[in-house]
Protein backbone atom coordinates (compact mmCIF):
# COMPACT_ATOMS: atom_id res chain seq x y z
CA UNK A 1 0.00 0.00 0.00
CA UNK A 2 1.19 3.39 -1.10
CA UNK A 3 2.28 6.09 1.91
CA UNK A 4 0.58 9.26 1.58
CA UNK A 5 3.07 11.76 0.64
CA UNK A 6 4.31 14.66 2.97
CA UNK A 7 3.18 18.15 2.95
CA UNK A 8 6.03 20.33 2.02
CA UNK A 9 6.86 23.96 3.68
CA UNK A 10 9.73 25.84 2.49
CA UNK A 11 11.32 25.58 -0.89
CA UNK A 12 9.35 23.93 -3.50
CA UNK A 13 12.31 22.17 -4.86
CA UNK A 14 12.20 20.01 -1.56
CA UNK A 15 9.25 17.40 -2.89
CA UNK A 16 10.06 13.64 -2.75
CA UNK A 17 11.66 12.03 -4.30
CA UNK A 18 15.04 13.68 -4.08
CA UNK A 19 17.78 12.85 -5.36
CA UNK A 20 20.06 14.06 -2.44
CA UNK A 21 19.55 15.87 0.86
CA UNK A 22 20.78 16.17 4.33
CA UNK A 23 17.78 14.41 6.66
CA UNK A 24 16.97 15.01 10.28
CA UNK A 25 14.01 13.25 11.59
CA UNK A 26 11.74 13.74 14.61
CA UNK A 27 8.75 15.23 16.17
CA UNK A 28 10.33 18.69 16.95
CA UNK A 29 7.15 19.06 19.06
CA UNK A 30 7.64 22.93 20.48
CA UNK A 31 10.98 23.05 18.41
CA UNK A 32 13.85 23.90 21.81
CA UNK A 33 17.17 24.78 22.00
CA UNK A 34 18.11 20.84 21.51
CA UNK A 35 16.30 20.88 17.91
CA UNK A 36 18.13 24.22 17.46
CA UNK A 37 21.27 22.57 17.50
CA UNK A 38 20.39 19.25 15.59
CA UNK A 39 19.41 22.00 12.80
CA UNK A 40 22.61 24.01 13.53
CA UNK A 41 24.84 20.97 12.34
CA UNK A 42 22.42 19.77 9.69
CA UNK A 43 22.93 23.21 7.77
CA UNK A 44 26.04 22.62 8.06
CA UNK A 45 26.09 19.67 6.79
CA UNK A 46 23.91 20.10 3.88
CA UNK A 47 26.48 23.39 2.78
CA UNK A 48 29.48 20.81 3.07
CA UNK A 49 28.03 18.43 0.69
CA UNK A 50 26.08 21.07 -1.72
CA UNK A 51 22.62 19.84 -0.56
CA UNK A 52 19.12 20.66 0.47
CA UNK A 53 19.09 20.54 4.06
CA UNK A 54 15.39 18.74 5.14
CA UNK A 55 13.93 17.77 8.12
CA UNK A 56 11.49 15.44 8.18
CA UNK A 57 8.40 15.19 10.98
CA UNK A 58 4.77 13.65 11.26
CA UNK A 59 1.31 14.48 11.77
CA UNK A 60 -0.22 13.60 14.03
CA UNK A 61 2.18 12.53 16.17
CA UNK A 62 3.11 8.15 15.77
CA UNK A 63 2.31 8.05 19.61
CA UNK A 64 -1.80 8.62 18.83
CA UNK A 65 -1.59 5.55 16.74
CA UNK A 66 0.31 3.05 18.54
CA UNK A 67 -1.18 4.43 21.90
CA UNK A 68 -4.28 6.28 21.57
CA UNK A 69 -5.18 7.69 24.39
CA UNK A 70 -2.00 8.47 25.55
CA UNK A 71 -0.37 10.59 23.18
CA UNK A 72 0.87 14.03 25.02
CA UNK A 73 -0.77 16.99 24.00
CA UNK A 74 1.32 19.05 20.95
CA UNK A 75 3.03 21.63 21.90
CA UNK A 76 2.72 23.22 17.93
CA UNK A 77 0.52 22.46 14.89
CA UNK A 78 2.73 21.10 11.93
CA UNK A 79 2.88 24.68 10.31
CA UNK A 80 3.31 26.42 13.60
CA UNK A 81 6.20 23.58 13.82
CA UNK A 82 7.26 24.30 10.16
CA UNK A 83 7.92 27.54 10.57
CA UNK A 84 9.75 27.59 13.31
CA UNK A 85 11.83 24.68 11.88
CA UNK A 86 12.81 26.84 8.42
CA UNK A 87 13.83 30.20 10.58
CA UNK A 88 16.58 27.96 11.58
CA UNK A 89 18.03 27.95 7.95
CA UNK A 90 16.35 24.68 7.14
CA UNK A 91 15.54 24.55 2.98
CA UNK A 92 12.56 22.29 3.50
CA UNK A 93 10.04 21.22 6.46
CA UNK A 94 8.44 17.95 5.32
CA UNK A 95 5.30 16.81 7.19
CA UNK A 96 4.57 13.10 6.90
CA UNK A 97 0.90 11.84 7.31
CA UNK A 98 1.04 9.30 9.87
CA UNK A 99 -1.08 6.08 9.34
CA UNK A 100 -0.88 2.56 10.24
CA UNK A 101 1.21 1.43 7.15
CA UNK A 102 3.74 4.32 8.15
CA UNK A 103 4.03 2.99 11.47
CA UNK A 104 4.15 -0.54 10.94
CA UNK A 105 7.25 0.35 8.79
CA UNK A 106 10.31 -1.61 10.51
CA UNK A 107 13.60 -0.04 10.89
CA UNK A 108 15.10 -1.58 7.82
CA UNK A 109 12.46 -0.41 5.21
CA UNK A 110 12.02 3.12 7.02
CA UNK A 111 15.51 3.28 6.16
CA UNK A 112 15.55 1.55 2.54
CA UNK A 113 11.82 3.62 1.74
CA UNK A 114 11.76 6.98 2.94
CA UNK A 115 15.59 8.22 4.43
CA UNK A 116 17.48 6.82 1.10
CA UNK A 117 14.35 6.06 -1.24
CA UNK A 118 12.04 9.07 -0.80
CA UNK A 119 14.38 11.80 0.65
CA UNK A 120 17.57 10.35 -0.94
CA UNK A 121 19.97 10.97 2.22
CA UNK A 122 23.56 11.29 2.05
CA UNK A 123 23.97 12.63 5.48
CA UNK A 124 21.96 11.71 8.59
CA UNK A 125 21.64 14.40 11.75
CA UNK A 126 20.63 12.90 14.93
CA UNK A 127 19.82 13.65 18.15
CA UNK A 128 21.12 10.79 21.24
CA UNK A 129 17.78 9.64 21.82
CA UNK A 130 16.38 9.34 17.97
CA UNK A 131 14.25 6.43 17.40
CA UNK A 132 12.45 5.57 14.09
CA UNK A 133 10.64 2.27 12.74
CA UNK A 134 7.52 -0.02 14.44
CA UNK A 135 8.00 -0.50 17.82
CA UNK A 136 10.89 1.94 18.34
CA UNK A 137 13.30 -0.49 17.62
CA UNK A 138 15.80 1.30 15.53
CA UNK A 139 18.11 4.41 17.32
CA UNK A 140 21.70 5.75 16.18
CA UNK A 141 23.35 2.85 16.37
CA UNK A 142 21.02 1.28 14.23
CA UNK A 143 20.70 3.53 11.91
CA UNK A 144 25.02 3.60 11.84
CA UNK A 145 24.98 0.34 10.60
CA UNK A 146 22.41 0.87 7.55
CA UNK A 147 24.02 3.95 6.67
CA UNK A 148 27.51 2.67 6.51
CA UNK A 149 26.83 -0.68 4.36
CA UNK A 150 25.72 3.06 1.87
CA UNK A 151 28.52 5.05 2.61
CA UNK A 152 26.27 7.60 3.70
CA UNK A 153 27.10 10.01 6.90
CA UNK A 154 25.43 10.02 10.19
CA UNK A 155 26.16 12.29 13.10
CA UNK A 156 24.54 12.09 17.01
CA UNK A 157 24.37 15.48 18.70
CA UNK A 158 24.41 15.38 22.12
CA UNK A 159 21.57 16.64 24.03
CA UNK A 160 21.55 19.98 25.29
CA UNK A 161 20.95 20.02 28.98
CA UNK A 162 20.00 23.59 30.85
CA UNK A 163 20.26 23.98 34.83
CA UNK A 164 21.47 20.35 34.98
CA UNK A 165 18.23 18.86 33.33
CA UNK A 166 18.11 17.77 29.36
CA UNK A 167 16.20 19.96 27.32
CA UNK A 168 13.00 18.41 25.88
CA UNK A 169 9.85 18.21 24.21
CA UNK A 170 8.71 16.77 27.56
CA UNK A 171 10.37 19.58 29.82
CA UNK A 172 8.65 22.15 27.87
CA UNK A 173 5.24 20.36 28.16
CA UNK A 174 5.78 20.46 31.81
CA UNK A 175 6.57 23.95 32.18
CA UNK A 176 3.76 25.10 30.24
CA UNK A 177 1.66 23.13 31.91
CA UNK A 178 2.56 24.72 35.19
CA UNK A 179 2.12 28.11 33.85
CA UNK A 180 5.57 29.06 33.83
CA UNK A 181 5.91 30.44 30.30
CA UNK A 182 8.61 32.57 30.60
CA UNK A 183 11.08 29.37 31.63
CA UNK A 184 9.83 27.67 28.56
CA UNK A 185 10.59 30.34 26.31
CA UNK A 186 14.18 30.27 27.28
CA UNK A 187 14.18 26.87 26.40
CA UNK A 188 12.78 27.34 23.20
CA UNK A 189 13.41 29.27 20.15
CA UNK A 190 10.39 31.33 20.20
CA UNK A 191 7.78 32.26 22.99
CA UNK A 192 4.94 29.49 23.28
CA UNK A 193 2.07 30.58 20.73
CA UNK A 194 -1.43 29.51 21.29
CA UNK A 195 -3.90 29.64 18.26
CA UNK A 196 -7.45 29.48 18.20
CA UNK A 197 -10.52 30.49 16.41
CA UNK A 198 -12.59 33.90 18.13
CA UNK A 199 -16.00 32.88 19.00
CA UNK A 200 -18.47 34.84 21.13
CA UNK A 201 -18.34 34.71 24.86
CA UNK A 202 -20.56 35.72 27.90
CA UNK A 203 -19.13 39.55 27.26
CA UNK A 204 -18.38 40.35 30.70
CA UNK A 205 -14.81 41.86 30.07
CA UNK A 206 -17.03 44.07 27.43
CA UNK A 207 -19.19 45.57 30.08
CA UNK A 208 -16.28 45.81 32.70
CA UNK A 209 -14.19 48.05 30.48
CA UNK A 210 -11.94 45.29 28.92
CA UNK A 211 -13.29 43.46 25.76
CA UNK A 212 -11.74 39.93 25.68
CA UNK A 213 -11.47 37.53 22.30
CA UNK A 214 -12.72 34.10 23.71
CA UNK A 215 -10.86 31.31 21.86
CA UNK A 216 -11.89 27.84 20.63
CA UNK A 217 -11.16 25.08 18.69
CA UNK A 218 -7.30 24.96 19.60
CA UNK A 219 -5.58 22.83 18.45
CA UNK A 220 -2.35 22.52 21.07
CA UNK A 221 -1.77 22.55 24.89
CA UNK A 222 -3.67 25.33 26.86
CA UNK A 223 -1.18 26.80 29.83
CA UNK A 224 -2.14 25.95 33.09
CA UNK A 225 -5.17 28.21 34.70
CA UNK A 226 -3.74 31.78 35.59
CA UNK A 227 -3.53 35.46 34.06
CA UNK A 228 -0.88 36.29 31.16
CA UNK A 229 1.18 38.79 29.62
CA UNK A 230 0.96 38.07 25.68
CA UNK A 231 1.33 39.32 22.40
CA UNK A 232 -1.47 38.84 20.39
CA UNK A 233 -2.29 39.13 16.20
CA UNK A 234 -5.43 38.19 14.39
CA UNK A 235 -4.15 35.60 11.48
CA UNK A 236 -3.81 37.22 8.22
CA UNK A 237 -2.59 34.69 6.18
CA UNK A 238 0.40 36.64 4.56
CA UNK A 239 2.04 37.20 7.94
CA UNK A 240 1.89 41.53 8.33
CA UNK A 241 -0.99 41.40 11.10
CA UNK A 242 0.04 43.85 13.89
CA UNK A 243 0.84 42.33 16.99
CA UNK A 244 -0.99 44.02 19.90
CA UNK A 245 0.20 43.53 23.89
CA UNK A 246 -2.66 41.06 25.68
CA UNK A 247 -3.37 40.36 28.94
CA UNK A 248 -4.78 36.60 28.80
CA UNK A 249 -7.08 34.83 31.48
CA UNK A 250 -6.94 30.79 31.31
CA UNK A 251 -9.64 29.07 33.13
CA UNK A 252 -13.04 30.09 35.15
CA UNK A 253 -14.28 33.60 36.61
CA UNK A 254 -14.31 32.78 40.27
CA UNK A 255 -16.03 36.69 40.43
CA UNK A 256 -19.07 35.62 38.26
CA UNK A 257 -19.11 31.99 38.98
CA UNK A 258 -18.76 30.39 36.36
CA UNK A 259 -17.25 26.46 36.16
CA UNK A 260 -16.47 26.80 32.53
CA UNK A 261 -12.59 26.85 31.96
CA UNK A 262 -12.08 29.36 28.73
CA UNK A 263 -9.15 31.01 27.25
CA UNK A 264 -10.20 34.95 26.89
CA UNK A 265 -7.41 37.48 25.28
CA UNK A 266 -7.82 41.46 25.68
CA UNK A 267 -5.99 42.89 23.30
CA UNK A 268 -4.36 46.48 24.43
CA UNK A 269 -5.09 49.40 21.30
CA UNK A 270 -7.27 46.71 19.12
CA UNK A 271 -11.20 47.67 17.82
CA UNK A 272 -13.53 46.16 15.93
CA UNK A 273 -15.09 42.83 15.32
CA UNK A 274 -12.69 39.19 15.31
CA UNK A 275 -15.39 36.62 15.21
CA UNK A 276 -14.54 33.89 13.16
CA UNK A 277 -10.95 34.37 12.92
CA UNK A 278 -8.02 32.93 14.26
CA UNK A 279 -6.38 34.57 16.80
CA UNK A 280 -2.41 33.56 17.75
CA UNK A 281 -1.32 34.41 21.26
CA UNK A 282 2.32 34.15 22.30
CA UNK A 283 2.42 33.96 26.38
CA UNK A 284 5.55 35.74 27.52
CA UNK A 285 5.09 36.26 31.90
CA UNK A 286 2.44 34.58 33.96
CA UNK A 287 1.02 37.30 36.28
CA UNK A 288 -0.61 35.36 38.96
CA UNK A 289 -4.03 32.97 39.62
CA UNK A 290 -7.11 33.58 38.98
CA UNK A 291 -9.33 34.64 42.03
CA UNK A 292 -12.65 35.66 43.54
CA UNK A 293 -13.23 39.48 43.99
CA UNK A 294 -15.91 40.60 46.37
CA UNK A 295 -16.49 44.01 44.69
CA UNK A 296 -16.87 44.41 40.66
CA UNK A 297 -14.95 47.35 41.40
CA UNK A 298 -11.80 45.62 42.73
CA UNK A 299 -11.47 43.20 40.07
CA UNK A 300 -11.72 46.40 37.55
CA UNK A 301 -9.22 47.91 39.21
CA UNK A 302 -6.53 44.06 39.01
CA UNK A 303 -7.43 44.37 35.39
CA UNK A 304 -6.11 47.77 34.78
CA UNK A 305 -2.98 46.54 36.73
CA UNK A 306 -2.73 43.33 34.68
CA UNK A 307 -3.09 45.41 31.60
CA UNK A 308 -0.14 47.75 32.54
CA UNK A 309 1.75 44.94 33.56
CA UNK A 310 1.05 43.05 29.62
CA UNK A 311 2.03 46.25 28.06
CA UNK A 312 4.68 47.04 29.74
CA UNK A 313 6.10 43.34 29.28
CA UNK A 314 5.21 43.01 25.76
CA UNK A 315 7.36 46.04 25.16
CA UNK A 316 9.79 44.57 26.57
CA UNK A 317 10.19 46.65 29.76
CA UNK A 318 10.34 45.17 33.15
CA UNK A 319 7.45 44.78 35.35
CA UNK A 320 6.72 44.02 38.43
CA UNK A 321 4.96 40.10 38.84
CA UNK A 322 2.94 39.92 42.20
CA UNK A 323 0.29 37.34 42.87
CA UNK A 324 -2.66 38.86 43.89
Amino acid sequence: MPLPAPIVFGSAACIPPLARSAVTIGNFDGVHIGHAAIVSRLVAAAAALGVPAVALTFDPHPASLVRPGLAPAPLTTPARRAELLLALGLDAVLVQPTDTAFVALSAEEFYAHILRGQLGGVAFIEGEDFRFGAGRAGDVEVLGRLAAADGVMVEVVPAVSVGGATVSSSRLRGLLMAGDVAAAATLATAPYRLSGTVEPGARRGAGLGFPTANLGRMATLVPAAGVYAARARLAGGNGSAAWFPAAVNIGTSPTFETTKPTVEAHLVGFAGDCYGRVLDVDFLARLRDTRRYSAVEDLKRQLADDVAQAVAIAAGRPAQIQET
